[in-house]
Protein backbone atom coordinates (compact mmCIF):
# COMPACT_ATOMS: atom_id res chain seq x y z
CA UNK A 1 0.00 0.00 0.00
CA UNK A 2 1.25 3.37 -1.14
CA UNK A 3 0.68 6.64 1.17
CA UNK A 4 0.66 9.99 0.04
CA UNK A 5 0.73 12.96 2.00
CA UNK A 6 -0.27 16.64 1.17
CA UNK A 7 1.06 19.11 4.11
CA UNK A 8 0.00 22.77 3.40
CA UNK A 9 3.67 24.12 2.53
CA UNK A 10 5.00 26.20 0.29
CA UNK A 11 2.14 27.77 -2.62
CA UNK A 12 -0.71 27.07 -2.72
CA UNK A 13 -0.03 26.07 -6.25
CA UNK A 14 2.12 23.30 -5.10
CA UNK A 15 -0.55 22.24 -3.21
CA UNK A 16 -3.17 22.54 -5.39
CA UNK A 17 -1.16 19.86 -8.17
CA UNK A 18 -0.18 17.61 -5.41
CA UNK A 19 -3.85 16.93 -4.43
CA UNK A 20 -4.58 16.67 -8.22
CA UNK A 21 -1.85 14.18 -8.88
CA UNK A 22 -2.84 12.05 -5.64
CA UNK A 23 -6.68 12.16 -6.41
CA UNK A 24 -5.68 10.75 -9.86
CA UNK A 25 -4.03 8.20 -8.75
CA UNK A 26 -7.03 7.52 -6.82
CA UNK A 27 -9.26 7.03 -9.46
CA UNK A 28 -6.86 4.49 -11.13
CA UNK A 29 -5.60 2.71 -8.47
CA UNK A 30 -8.46 2.97 -5.89
CA UNK A 31 -7.16 -0.03 -3.48
CA UNK A 32 -3.54 1.08 -3.39
CA UNK A 33 -3.87 4.51 -2.66
CA UNK A 34 -4.74 6.68 0.10
CA UNK A 35 -3.74 10.34 0.80
CA UNK A 36 -4.08 12.71 3.27
CA UNK A 37 -4.84 16.74 2.95
CA UNK A 38 -5.20 20.06 4.75
CA UNK A 39 -8.29 20.03 6.59
CA UNK A 40 -9.64 23.27 5.53
CA UNK A 41 -9.27 21.96 1.71
CA UNK A 42 -11.41 18.72 2.76
CA UNK A 43 -14.34 20.45 0.68
CA UNK A 44 -12.15 21.57 -2.63
CA UNK A 45 -10.56 17.89 -2.84
CA UNK A 46 -14.28 16.44 -2.99
CA UNK A 47 -15.28 19.00 -5.47
CA UNK A 48 -12.08 17.80 -7.27
CA UNK A 49 -12.41 14.20 -7.04
CA UNK A 50 -15.71 14.45 -8.27
CA UNK A 51 -14.82 16.42 -11.40
CA UNK A 52 -11.88 14.41 -12.37
CA UNK A 53 -13.85 11.41 -12.31
CA UNK A 54 -16.60 12.53 -14.41
CA UNK A 55 -13.46 13.58 -16.93
CA UNK A 56 -12.10 10.85 -16.44
CA UNK A 57 -15.32 8.35 -17.17
CA UNK A 58 -16.10 10.78 -20.21
CA UNK A 59 -12.82 10.16 -21.58
CA UNK A 60 -12.65 6.09 -21.25
CA UNK A 61 -15.67 6.21 -22.81
CA UNK A 62 -14.69 8.52 -25.78
CA UNK A 63 -11.85 6.23 -25.71
CA UNK A 64 -13.92 3.27 -26.57
CA UNK A 65 -15.66 4.81 -29.21
CA UNK A 66 -12.78 5.99 -31.22
CA UNK A 67 -11.46 2.65 -30.94
CA UNK A 68 -14.71 1.31 -32.45
CA UNK A 69 -14.68 3.47 -35.06
CA UNK A 70 -11.03 2.85 -35.81
CA UNK A 71 -10.99 -1.07 -35.87
CA UNK A 72 -14.93 -1.23 -37.37
CA UNK A 73 -13.28 -0.44 -40.64
CA UNK A 74 -9.91 -2.40 -40.68
CA UNK A 75 -11.93 -5.52 -39.33
CA UNK A 76 -13.81 -5.09 -42.50
CA UNK A 77 -11.00 -4.47 -44.68
CA UNK A 78 -9.37 -7.67 -43.81
CA UNK A 79 -12.67 -9.61 -44.93
CA UNK A 80 -10.86 -12.01 -47.17
CA UNK A 81 -12.16 -12.06 -51.04
CA UNK A 82 -12.20 -14.73 -53.22
CA UNK A 83 -10.40 -14.24 -56.45
CA UNK A 84 -11.23 -15.52 -60.09
CA UNK A 85 -9.93 -16.09 -62.94
CA UNK A 86 -11.16 -17.66 -66.57
CA UNK A 87 -9.12 -18.49 -69.47
CA UNK A 88 -9.20 -15.32 -72.25
CA UNK A 89 -10.76 -17.43 -75.02
CA UNK A 90 -12.66 -14.63 -76.28
CA UNK A 91 -12.05 -10.60 -76.54
CA UNK A 92 -11.54 -9.06 -73.28
CA UNK A 93 -14.66 -6.75 -73.22
CA UNK A 94 -16.77 -9.72 -73.45
CA UNK A 95 -15.03 -11.83 -70.49
CA UNK A 96 -15.44 -8.35 -68.05
CA UNK A 97 -18.73 -7.94 -68.89
CA UNK A 98 -19.41 -12.30 -68.79
CA UNK A 99 -17.70 -12.39 -65.37
CA UNK A 100 -18.33 -9.36 -63.13
CA UNK A 101 -21.88 -10.50 -63.12
CA UNK A 102 -20.68 -14.05 -62.45
CA UNK A 103 -18.41 -12.17 -59.22
CA UNK A 104 -21.70 -10.26 -58.23
CA UNK A 105 -23.67 -13.34 -58.06
CA UNK A 106 -21.06 -15.18 -56.31
CA UNK A 107 -20.74 -12.55 -53.25
CA UNK A 108 -24.17 -12.42 -52.75
CA UNK A 109 -24.59 -16.09 -52.97
CA UNK A 110 -21.28 -17.05 -50.88
CA UNK A 111 -21.65 -13.86 -48.50
CA UNK A 112 -17.74 -13.01 -48.91
CA UNK A 113 -16.12 -10.49 -51.40
CA UNK A 114 -15.82 -11.75 -54.55
CA UNK A 115 -13.58 -10.03 -57.21
CA UNK A 116 -12.99 -11.41 -60.58
CA UNK A 117 -9.81 -10.67 -62.37
CA UNK A 118 -8.67 -11.21 -66.09
CA UNK A 119 -5.56 -12.48 -67.34
CA UNK A 120 -3.09 -12.19 -70.80
CA UNK A 121 -3.38 -15.55 -71.53
CA UNK A 122 -3.98 -19.47 -71.23
CA UNK A 123 -0.81 -19.76 -69.21
CA UNK A 124 -1.40 -16.85 -66.77
CA UNK A 125 -4.31 -18.21 -65.92
CA UNK A 126 -2.83 -21.18 -64.60
CA UNK A 127 0.29 -19.29 -63.21
CA UNK A 128 -1.97 -17.04 -61.01
CA UNK A 129 -3.92 -19.96 -59.78
CA UNK A 130 -0.77 -21.78 -59.09
CA UNK A 131 0.73 -18.94 -57.20
CA UNK A 132 -2.52 -18.10 -55.16
CA UNK A 133 -3.31 -15.08 -56.94
CA UNK A 134 -6.17 -16.99 -57.76
CA UNK A 135 -8.64 -19.28 -55.99
CA UNK A 136 -11.25 -20.40 -58.34
CA UNK A 137 -10.63 -20.04 -62.33
CA UNK A 138 -12.92 -21.21 -65.50
CA UNK A 139 -10.55 -23.31 -67.10
CA UNK A 140 -10.61 -25.21 -70.80
CA UNK A 141 -10.08 -28.69 -70.40
CA UNK A 142 -5.89 -28.48 -70.77
CA UNK A 143 -5.57 -25.68 -68.65
CA UNK A 144 -7.63 -27.29 -65.96
CA UNK A 145 -5.55 -30.32 -66.23
CA UNK A 146 -2.22 -28.32 -65.76
CA UNK A 147 -3.21 -26.43 -63.09
CA UNK A 148 -4.23 -29.14 -61.20
CA UNK A 149 -0.94 -30.91 -61.81
CA UNK A 150 0.94 -27.71 -60.14
CA UNK A 151 -1.48 -27.33 -57.73
CA UNK A 152 -1.72 -30.12 -54.61
CA UNK A 153 -5.42 -30.50 -53.80
CA UNK A 154 -6.81 -28.76 -56.57
CA UNK A 155 -10.40 -30.09 -57.56
CA UNK A 156 -12.81 -29.53 -60.61
CA UNK A 157 -16.28 -28.99 -59.07
CA UNK A 158 -18.51 -27.67 -61.78
CA UNK A 159 -18.96 -27.86 -65.58
CA UNK A 160 -21.79 -26.49 -68.20
CA UNK A 161 -24.06 -29.47 -68.99
CA UNK A 162 -22.76 -29.58 -72.52
CA UNK A 163 -19.20 -29.40 -70.90
CA UNK A 164 -18.45 -33.30 -70.64
CA UNK A 165 -19.66 -33.40 -74.60
CA UNK A 166 -17.28 -30.56 -76.18
CA UNK A 167 -16.97 -30.54 -79.46
CA UNK A 168 -14.20 -28.21 -82.30
CA UNK A 169 -15.11 -26.95 -85.69
CA UNK A 170 -12.87 -27.20 -88.42
CA UNK A 171 -13.42 -23.79 -90.49
CA UNK A 172 -12.93 -22.49 -93.70
CA UNK A 173 -12.59 -19.47 -96.15
CA UNK A 174 -14.93 -19.92 -99.41
CA UNK A 175 -11.96 -19.04 -101.52
CA UNK A 176 -10.79 -22.73 -100.27
CA UNK A 177 -14.09 -24.61 -102.20
CA UNK A 178 -14.48 -26.91 -99.34
CA UNK A 179 -17.91 -27.95 -97.70
CA UNK A 180 -19.37 -29.46 -94.66
CA UNK A 181 -19.03 -33.68 -94.20
CA UNK A 182 -18.88 -35.60 -91.74
CA UNK A 183 -15.56 -37.27 -92.99
CA UNK A 184 -12.67 -35.32 -91.72
CA UNK A 185 -11.34 -32.65 -95.29
CA UNK A 186 -7.91 -34.14 -95.93
CA UNK A 187 -8.12 -31.53 -98.58
CA UNK A 188 -6.67 -29.03 -95.72
CA UNK A 189 -3.19 -29.95 -96.31
CA UNK A 190 -1.33 -27.14 -97.82
CA UNK A 191 -3.43 -24.37 -96.95
CA UNK A 192 -2.58 -21.89 -94.40
CA UNK A 193 -3.88 -22.76 -90.61
CA UNK A 194 -4.08 -21.07 -87.40
CA UNK A 195 -5.22 -22.33 -84.58
CA UNK A 196 -6.26 -20.20 -81.26
CA UNK A 197 -4.39 -20.10 -78.01
CA UNK A 198 -1.44 -22.69 -77.59
CA UNK A 199 -2.20 -24.03 -74.65
CA UNK A 200 -6.31 -24.13 -75.81
CA UNK A 201 -8.32 -27.50 -75.61
CA UNK A 202 -10.94 -26.68 -78.22
CA UNK A 203 -8.58 -24.45 -80.60
CA UNK A 204 -5.15 -26.39 -80.16
CA UNK A 205 -4.98 -29.37 -78.12
CA UNK A 206 -8.35 -31.57 -80.00
CA UNK A 207 -7.89 -30.48 -83.57
CA UNK A 208 -4.30 -31.00 -83.47
CA UNK A 209 -5.40 -34.47 -82.14
CA UNK A 210 -7.53 -35.67 -85.06
CA UNK A 211 -5.08 -33.96 -87.86
CA UNK A 212 -2.25 -35.81 -86.82
CA UNK A 213 -5.06 -39.40 -86.36
CA UNK A 214 -6.38 -38.42 -90.04
CA UNK A 215 -3.30 -37.10 -91.94
CA UNK A 216 -0.54 -39.94 -90.95
CA UNK A 217 0.14 -38.67 -87.64
CA UNK A 218 2.28 -35.87 -89.28
CA UNK A 219 2.77 -32.34 -87.15
CA UNK A 220 0.92 -29.76 -88.45
CA UNK A 221 4.25 -27.75 -89.43
CA UNK A 222 4.68 -30.59 -91.94
CA UNK A 223 1.13 -30.23 -93.53
CA UNK A 224 0.80 -26.47 -93.76
CA UNK A 225 1.83 -23.90 -95.55
CA UNK A 226 2.24 -21.35 -92.55
CA UNK A 227 0.48 -22.55 -88.71
CA UNK A 228 -0.15 -19.42 -87.30
CA UNK A 229 -1.92 -19.16 -83.24
CA UNK A 230 -4.56 -16.63 -83.03
CA UNK A 231 -4.65 -16.55 -79.18
CA UNK A 232 -8.66 -17.19 -78.56
CA UNK A 233 -11.80 -18.24 -80.77
CA UNK A 234 -13.41 -15.09 -81.87
CA UNK A 235 -9.61 -13.71 -83.17
CA UNK A 236 -9.71 -17.39 -85.27
CA UNK A 237 -12.84 -16.63 -86.54
CA UNK A 238 -12.23 -13.09 -88.16
CA UNK A 239 -9.08 -14.09 -89.36
CA UNK A 240 -10.66 -17.04 -91.59
CA UNK A 241 -13.46 -14.88 -92.55
CA UNK A 242 -11.07 -12.12 -93.50
CA UNK A 243 -9.00 -14.20 -95.59
CA UNK A 244 -6.07 -13.92 -93.84
CA UNK A 245 -6.15 -17.90 -92.68
CA UNK A 246 -7.78 -20.27 -94.86
CA UNK A 247 -8.28 -22.65 -91.91
CA UNK A 248 -8.71 -22.73 -88.89
CA UNK A 249 -9.64 -24.77 -85.81
CA UNK A 250 -12.66 -23.07 -82.97
CA UNK A 251 -14.36 -23.87 -79.95
CA UNK A 252 -18.46 -24.58 -81.12
CA UNK A 253 -19.80 -22.83 -78.90
CA UNK A 254 -18.25 -19.76 -79.60
CA UNK A 255 -18.47 -20.21 -83.61
CA UNK A 256 -22.68 -21.21 -83.09
CA UNK A 257 -22.63 -17.77 -80.95
CA UNK A 258 -21.32 -15.20 -83.17
CA UNK A 259 -23.53 -16.60 -85.84
CA UNK A 260 -26.45 -16.77 -83.70
CA UNK A 261 -25.70 -13.09 -83.51
CA UNK A 262 -24.69 -12.34 -86.85
CA UNK A 263 -21.14 -11.44 -85.40
CA UNK A 264 -19.62 -13.45 -88.47
CA UNK A 265 -20.37 -13.57 -91.90
CA UNK A 266 -21.26 -17.25 -93.19
CA UNK A 267 -20.61 -16.19 -96.60
CA UNK A 268 -16.93 -15.91 -96.22
CA UNK A 269 -16.40 -18.57 -94.12
CA UNK A 270 -17.92 -21.61 -93.17
CA UNK A 271 -17.58 -24.84 -90.22
CA UNK A 272 -16.71 -28.00 -92.62
CA UNK A 273 -15.99 -30.15 -89.72
CA UNK A 274 -17.20 -30.91 -86.34
CA UNK A 275 -14.74 -33.31 -84.00
CA UNK A 276 -15.67 -36.39 -81.94
CA UNK A 277 -17.07 -35.41 -78.38
CA UNK A 278 -14.62 -34.66 -75.69
CA UNK A 279 -14.54 -33.05 -71.92
CA UNK A 280 -13.40 -29.61 -71.97
CA UNK A 281 -14.12 -26.54 -69.45
CA UNK A 282 -14.74 -26.52 -65.94
CA UNK A 283 -14.41 -24.50 -62.90
CA UNK A 284 -11.46 -25.73 -60.66
CA UNK A 285 -10.80 -24.43 -56.84
CA UNK A 286 -7.99 -24.60 -55.18
CA UNK A 287 -7.74 -27.38 -52.37
CA UNK A 288 -6.84 -24.73 -49.36
CA UNK A 289 -9.96 -22.46 -49.32
CA UNK A 290 -11.59 -24.14 -46.37
CA UNK A 291 -8.30 -23.33 -44.28
CA UNK A 292 -9.16 -19.99 -45.51
CA UNK A 293 -12.56 -19.13 -45.35
CA UNK A 294 -13.91 -21.92 -43.02
CA UNK A 295 -14.95 -25.44 -43.28
CA UNK A 296 -17.19 -26.29 -45.67
CA UNK A 297 -16.24 -23.23 -47.92
CA UNK A 298 -15.45 -25.66 -50.66
CA UNK A 299 -18.77 -27.02 -50.90
CA UNK A 300 -20.44 -23.73 -50.49
CA UNK A 301 -19.13 -22.50 -54.06
CA UNK A 302 -19.28 -25.44 -55.75
CA UNK A 303 -23.26 -25.46 -54.70
CA UNK A 304 -23.57 -21.74 -55.74
CA UNK A 305 -22.30 -22.80 -59.07
CA UNK A 306 -24.44 -25.30 -59.41
CA UNK A 307 -27.87 -23.49 -58.34
CA UNK A 308 -27.18 -20.86 -60.40
CA UNK A 309 -30.06 -20.35 -62.76
CA UNK A 310 -30.41 -16.91 -64.14
CA UNK A 311 -30.65 -17.06 -67.57
CA UNK A 312 -28.68 -14.50 -68.45
CA UNK A 313 -25.73 -15.29 -66.59
CA UNK A 314 -25.96 -18.74 -68.00
CA UNK A 315 -26.07 -17.56 -71.76
CA UNK A 316 -22.85 -15.23 -71.27
CA UNK A 317 -20.88 -18.75 -70.75
CA UNK A 318 -23.06 -20.19 -72.78
CA UNK A 319 -24.79 -23.15 -70.59
CA UNK A 320 -27.74 -23.94 -69.66
CA UNK A 321 -26.81 -24.76 -66.52
CA UNK A 322 -23.82 -26.24 -64.41
CA UNK A 323 -23.53 -30.25 -63.30
CA UNK A 324 -20.64 -31.80 -60.85
CA UNK A 325 -17.15 -32.25 -62.11
CA UNK A 326 -13.97 -34.28 -60.48
CA UNK A 327 -10.56 -34.80 -61.53
CA UNK A 328 -10.88 -37.64 -63.41
CA UNK A 329 -14.18 -36.71 -65.99
CA UNK A 330 -10.09 -34.69 -67.58
CA UNK A 331 -8.15 -37.76 -67.76
CA UNK A 332 -8.63 -38.20 -71.49
CA UNK A 333 -7.26 -34.86 -71.94
CA UNK A 334 -4.58 -35.14 -69.84
CA UNK A 335 -3.88 -38.71 -71.40
CA UNK A 336 -4.30 -36.51 -74.98
CA UNK A 337 -2.20 -33.86 -74.16
CA UNK A 338 1.07 -36.47 -73.27
CA UNK A 339 0.64 -38.05 -76.19
CA UNK A 340 1.60 -35.05 -78.44
CA UNK A 341 4.18 -33.91 -75.87
CA UNK A 342 2.04 -31.22 -74.21
CA UNK A 343 2.48 -31.87 -70.91
CA UNK A 344 5.89 -33.51 -69.29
Amino acid sequence: MNIHVCFRVGQNNDLFWCEVVLLVQKLLFPQNALFFTSNYNLELVNIMYTSIRALFNRTVVSIAIASAVIVTPLQAEEAKTLVFSAIPDQDESALNTRFSKVADYLSKTLEVPVKYVPVKSYAAAVTSFRNDQVQLAWFGGLSGVKARLVTPGAQAIAQGETDPNFHSYIIAHHSTGLETSEDFPKDIVGKTFTFGSKGSTSGRLMPEYHIRENLENKAPDDLFKTVGFSGNHSRTVTLVESGAYEIGAVNFKVWDKMVAEKKVDTSKVSAIWKTPAYPDYQWTLRGDTDEKWGEGFSEKVKSALLSMDDPELLASFPRKSFIAATNKDFQPIEDTAKALGLLD
